[in-house]
Order: C-alpha cells, then structure tokens, then sequence
C-alpha cells in the first residue's frame, strides 16, 4: 500500500509544533532539533496531561466494585476504540502490552504450540529484529525458517525471492511494512496475498510506518499488525491487532485467573493503565490535527485519514530536500531509494555513511550542535550485516516527523557541510 498525495489537505506546522512541549529545549545553545523519531517520537502536551489525570483521578487495578476501578475499565475501553479507529478494526481485536517486541513474543509463542517440524516461516532481512526473533526463536521445535533477501541497490525487499520462499508448507510470513533504518515501504498487501494463497497467516509490523501513513487491517487483510504506541506520539507501549478467530483460536500463555474473553486473554497480568490513558490523548491528537486539515472529517477514523493526507505531503517535502541535499555532500554513501520518482515507496527516514567519520562521530558531533539523529543497527541487525556495516558502527540515521520544519531540514544540512569541510 503506498500512501499517495491529496491537494485538499492543509498542513499547520505552528499550531503543531505548539502542542509538543519538548520541542522548545534549547541545548547548549542550540535549538534542539529532534529527528531521533524512528526511536521514539516526542509527544503532545495532551498525553502529558492524560497521563497525570490518569494518576490523579483513576488510579486502580480493573474490575473492581468501587469508583476509580469502573474509572480504568473505562479508560482501557476507550483506548481500544481509539486504536480500532487508528486501525479500522474492532476494539476487541486490540492487545494492549508493553511493546511490539513483547507482544510479537507473545503470539509466537502461541502460534509455536500449534506448529510441527518441517513447517516453514518466512522472513525478510529487511526487518528490525523484533519481527524476526521471535520467529526464528521457533526453529527450537524443528520449524524451518526461510529469509528474503534484499536489493542491495536500493534496499528494497526482493519479491521475487520472497515469493519463491514461500511453498505449501509455509504457515507464516512476517514482514516490516516499512523499514526503520532504509525507510522502504514493503508491497505489505502483496506480501499478505502471496502469504494467503499459499494458506499461511501474514504478520506485519507497522512500528516504523505507523506516524508516516494510515493504517487500514481491513484493506490489508493481514492476521495480525503490530505497532508501538510511542513511535506515533503516544506512551511507551505496544498494540497488537489480531484477527478475532485467531485471537480465539489461539491458546495464550497466561496465568490460569486471566479472563478467557479476548483480548483481554492475551493481556496476562496488570497492564501500563496510565499510559493507555495516553493512547486515546495521542489519536486524538492525530484527529484534530486531521480536523484542522480536513474540517469535512465526519468521525475520528474519517479525521486520522486527514491527518495521514497532511502528514505525508508536509514529511514529503521535508524529505526531498533532505535526500538531495545529502546527495550533493562529497563523501556520502547513501542507502536505500533516492529517486524522487519512487519517494511513494519509502517513508522520511535516512540512513547514510560518511567518508573518513564514522557513524558515532557524526551523530556526537550532530548533537554537539542541537540536532538529535541515531547510530548503529537500531535492531535492523541483519541488514548492518548484510550490506557488511556492522563491523564498522552500522549507518547515521536521520527521521524526519511531521513536527520537523524546512528550516530544520536546512539547518540540518549546513551543519552536515560544516562537519565534512
């Protein structure tokens, strides 16, 4: 699915950028420039706010006979509709848990109990390590696991190769909808058919697409989607979606007291109540914006569309700039698409190796001036040894949001110029 442009869309990067406190730090001098958002976005003053309210007003365990009990029930259950409006599914086909990677464990652990040796999984090497581990994991009860390969070119998941990776045997394929280091946005809808006419169940970690682009599990058909609240603009926590037979079907590891009733089977133990309170403030952060965008938006899924029409044109701007601009620096080996005319298919996120400095150096020497970027593998581990830069402190990887302005983007690359002159 590629996320394509809508000239009615409006795009308010001032009353943005007011709703984020964080953005107004000044470090060592210098305005902080936050493009770590592949790691963890920043976010509103409204999730802030939820959270406190949350402690102030609701704080107990759920399902009891008494005031903030009912209080938390009722959180929870707005968080799973504000979720299932972000998704379009239904709130029952939302897990609540502490991150993708934990959930992503969970189902395969799950999934494991009914599988047998000789069975076969796909994945990709394009993958963060949290959509490949917990898979690979598997080979334990003699599944076999088959990986996609990559065009080294220009990062993008050969499939071709995935196609004939999988056969009648395959009873899962997992892949990234977009890449956290490359930025490449996967064929997710193609990949979820191969995967269904061969009889196998899809997965899908949309992590990293999920503050670039709408999601919509209906379209896609996948089984099961994993995102992590925190990397669009909400609390430290995960979400699964998971087709509500499998979600039935499925027999969770949990204690024996846990409710039987989905999805709160899959929610064993006590769960972050404070910060699902702040996923509900963080979709709806993403509606209004999408309101302020689109005033015709009749309903919260109807306005986080909006929003994701905005969010694209405004990122996609930011992002041509930055790509040409780093193309034109002497010294820099670039990874991934960077051709304009095939932007639809990545997302704002930038990897790159520089000439006589390693990645460490140049994020320090990037922060040292305001401007908050990563290195290494960021858990995209097999794609570092891939393209044989692991060994060598793995890429500079800069993320652009939809709360980073033109003005940064140019400050960005002055500063780029600066360090390599």
């Amino acid at each position: 699915m590629l996320i394509t442009k809508d000239a009615t869309t409006a795009f308010d990067i001032d009353w943005v950028r007011s709703q984020f406190p964080s953005l107004a730090q000044i470090v060592d001098g210098h305005s902080a420039v936050f493009l770590d958002g592949p790691g963890g976005t920043q976010v509103p003053q409204r999730v802030i706010d939820a959270v406190s309210e949350y402690f102030g007003h609701s704080n107990s365990n759920t399902n009891g006979a008494y005031a903030t009990s009912r209080r938390t029930n009722a959180v929870i259950q707005g968080a799973r509709a504000a979720m299932s409006d972000f998704l379009n599914c239904d709130p029952d086909e939302v897990v609540f848990g502490a991150n993708m990677t934990t959930l992503t464990f969970a189902i395969s652990r799950s999934i494991g109990r009914e599988l047998a040796p000789g069975d076969e999984i796909v994945l990709t090497l394009l993958d963060h390590d949290a959509n490949f581990a917990p898979w690979k994991a598997l080979e334990e009860r003699g599944v076999t696991i088959h990986v996609a390969d990559i065009q080294e070119e220009d990062c993008t998941l050969d499939m071709g190769d995935l196609a004939r990776k999988i056969t009648p045997r395959t009873k899962l394929v997992a892949a990234g909808y977009a890449s956290n280091a490359t930025g490449t946005i996967n064929p997710v809808q193609e990949i979820v058919r191969l995967a269904h006419a061969a009889g196998a169940m899809a997965f899908i970690d949309a992590v990293h697409y999920a503050p670039h682009g709408l999601i919509d599990v209906r379209a896609l058909d996948c089984d099961f989607l994993a995102c992590s609240t925190y990397k669009f603009f909400g609390p430290h926590m995960g979400v699964l979606y998971g087709k509500r037979e499998h979600l039935k079907r499925l027999t969770p590891y949990k204690v024996r007291a846990c409710t039987e009733e989905i999805p709160s089977r899959w929610e064993s133990g006590t769960n972050n109540h404070e910060c699902i309170a702040g996923i509900t403030a963080c979709v709806d952060y993403l509606a209004d914006l999408g309101r302020r965008a689109d005033s015709s938006a009749r309903n919260r899924r109807a306005a986080v569309e909006a929003a994701f029409r905005a969010i694209h044109e405004h990122e996609h701007a930011l992002m041509e700039t930055l790509i040409s601009g780093v193309l034109a620096i002497p010294g820099v080996k670039f990874y991934g698409i960077s051709d304009p005319k095939r932007f639809a298919h990545r997302c704002p996120t930038i990897v790159l190796r520089m000439r006589g400095h390693t990645p460490v150096e140049l994020a320090s020497k990037l922060g040292e001036r305001g401007f908050f970027t990563w290195d290494g593998n960021y858990y995209a581990i097999n794609l570092t040894d891939r393209l044989d830069v692991e060994k060598d402190g793995g890429f500079l990887r800069i993320g652009i949001a939809h709360y980073n302005t033109a003005e940064e983007v140019e400050r960005l690359l002055a500063a780029l110029q600066e360090i390599t002159a």
